[in-house]
């Protein structure tokens, strides 16, 4: 029998001053959570979302992206996404929106 397993989506996406620090995984199976959670946090002059603490992605973590990336447009405020996974990275790649989304490598 599969077991289910539990997590803090709080202990996936914290909020710093304008840095966002995303966890572990970024699946279908919680990127939901981590936008709502993310919804409390404060859209103004440059948001910086920093992947470096993320372990395994799928493709809606470019969804995640994506909607970062409306909301900030729509808060006339700046946004990019540092320290990517090489996983996520060819994934923005293989989908063709890197151009659409701003991307920062460290």
């Amino acid at each position: 029998m599969a077991e289910l397993v539990q997590f803090n989506v709080a202990e996936r996406i914290t909020e710093i001053a304008n840095k966002w620090h995303v966890y572990g995984n970024v699946l279908v199976d919680n990127a939901n959570l981590i936008l709502n959670h993310s919804a409390t946090f404060k859209m103004n002059g440059e948001i910086e979302v920093d992947f470096s603490g993320v372990d395994n992605v799928d493709t809606s973590a470019l969804s995640l992206m994506l909607e970062w990336q409306r909301r900030a447009v729509a808060a006339s405020c700046k946004i990019k996404f540092t320290n990517l996974p090489a996983n996520l990275s060819s994934l923005a790649d293989l989908y063709g929106i890197q151009d659409f989304i701003p991307l920062s490598f460290h």
